[in-house]
């Protein structure tokens, strides 16, 4: 066995006892089980399920975490890791509509992934590179466009699908406060402001305050999707009116962040309280953990530290250390991506901060469950069950790698967040089976109902789909 490997195993030997034994663990994850050596990331772990990274949101996401480890702690141990990573960084060109190639959001994720590698590390390179990502958008004439061009597309000129996504612009705002911070340019402040007010005017849903990632803009009208509520873009979206307060004095900001983080906290977990990041295997929630945690200190964000501690309380890593993302769901029996893992080993970090000596989770039960074949292919679809939690599973990126929605029930009420399962998005590029599709857990057992239905077909999500071999079952 490699010596990484044999370090990973020794540290995940036996259960850490405390938070900060998890966290310690989840960085032994990051830096011996994803990190591949060499600057770059494995996209899953096992590493021999998928290739490796040194861009887009799921490496970024990892890169993140490490960062997130570091400010913390001040970590020695990470740091030449990022110093590696900011060297294989993608230094990037520009983008001429016609002649570009690269989607939007990509860039903006990679800027602010290395403007964290300069803090960091202090290199002048990393920064650098962060300035031309984020130009790589904001000087283009290919993504500002349509009926709202204050909002840009995902593709140049629209593409195909002629969508706008929040994974783009809130980005762009996280990427251009941290070159103010960095750079000392005014100019950037200015554009962080402005892209803000754009944002909550296209994609702030209109009764919760929380942010949809989806709208098409056909050239005549701006539609929003509604109820997509990633963690991401929700996370990024806190974080920006938290650094815009404090950057700027307008206690606005902060009221607007702290609402949807109340909105978070209160609207978008399972009946026992716990986080449910719904079936998207696009969306990374470790800048909603680090939003939180952001809050967790402050007199007004207490809820954010019970937020953060109930979530890491039942959150189980698998055998590898890799976290599925479901929270509240069972430690993981396949592959799992970067883009699922980053919030389960952000979360364990954000715990042992927190609450260092308190006791690690101790799986809620899952070891517990047991396993239900349950095979369904067809939409509508009905599961009935008695117990206490259930999750789900399924292969991920069945039919790779895009279309294939579906909608969920609870006991007759669809989730507030209606991501619901979108099993055919795979960013690995790989099928990642025996993945957890859906969790769910009361408070006590009982009768309950999980009914599947068609989602709305879509440019992006596709039509419906499913394949579902079976359900894990808490009595």
């Amino acid at each position: 066995m490699p010596f990484a490997a044999v370090a990973l195993a020794a540290l995940l030997g036996a259960a850490p006892p405390t938070r900060a034994a998890r966290a310690a663990a989840a960085v032994a994850t990051l830096e011996h089980g994803y990190y591949r050596g060499d600057g770059r990331w494995n996209a899953c772990l096992p590493a021999r399920a998928c290739g490796s990274l040194t861009s887009d949101w799921g490496a970024d996401s990892l890169s993140g975490a490490l960062f997130f480890r570091w400010r913390l702690t001040r970590d020695p141990s990470v740091v030449p890791l990022l110093r590696a990573l900011a060297g294989t960084a993608t230094r990037y060109g520009t983008c001429v509509r016609g002649s570009c190639g690269m989607w939007s959001d990509v860039p903006l994720w990679d800027a602010v992934a290395a403007a964290r590698m300069y803090e960091a590390t202090g290199d002048r390179g990393a920064l650098a590179k962060a300035e031309r990502a984020f130009a790589f958008v904001d000087r283009s004439d290919a993504f500002a466009l349509g009926a709202c061009p204050q909002i840009d597309f995902q593709q140049p000129a629209g593409g195909t699908t002629a969508l706008k996504t929040l994974e783009t612009d809130s980005n762009y705002i996280r990427a251009a406060l941290l070159l103010a911070r960095w750079t000392g340019d005014p100019a950037y402040l200015a554009k962080a402001r402005a892209k803000y007010a754009a944002v909550r005017r296209a994609f702030l849903d209109p009764v919760r305050p929380l942010y949809t990632v989806y709208l098409f803009d056909d050239g005549a009208t701006c539609a929003p999707v509604p109820g997509r509520y990633f963690a991401s873009v929700n996370g990024n979206m806190i974080a920006a009116g938290l650094a815009l307060a404090a950057l700027t004095g307008a206690a606005g900001y902060r009221r607007e962040a702290l609402a949807t983080a109340h909105a978070v906290a209160g609207a978008l977990g399972d009946p026992s309280g716990v986080y449910a990041d719904l079936q998207a295997d696009n969306d990374v929630a470790g800048p909603l953990v680090e939003a939180m945690y952001d809050l967790a200190g402050s007199p007004d964000g207490s809820f954010a530290r019970r937020w953060l501690l109930a979530a890491a309380a039942a959150a189980t890593p698998g055998a590898d250390g890799a976290y599925e993302r479901f929270f509240d769901g069972p430690p993981p029996a396949g592959p799992v991506s970067a883009w699922s893992a980053d919030g389960g080993l952000e979360l364990a970090i954000a715990a042992g901060a927190l609450d260092p000596s308190g006791p690690a989770s101790s799986g809620s039960g899952w070891s517990a469950a047991r396993f239900i074949p349950h095979r369904v292919t067809r939409l509508p679809a009905q599961i009935r069950l008695d117990g206490r939690a259930i999750a789900l599973i399924g292969p991920v990126g069945d039919v790779c790698c895009e279309p294939g929605h579906l909608r969920v029930r609870v006991d007759g009420h669809e989730t507030i967040d209606t991501s619901g399962i979108w099993q055919n998005k795979s960013p690995a590029g790989r099928r990642l089976p025996n993945s957890v599709l859906f969790a769910w857990r009361w408070p006590a057992a009982g009768r309950h109902t999980l009914e599947l239905l068609p989602g709305s077909p879509n440019a992006k999500e596709g039509g419906a789909y499913v394949d579902l071999t079976g359900y894990k079952l808490i009595p």
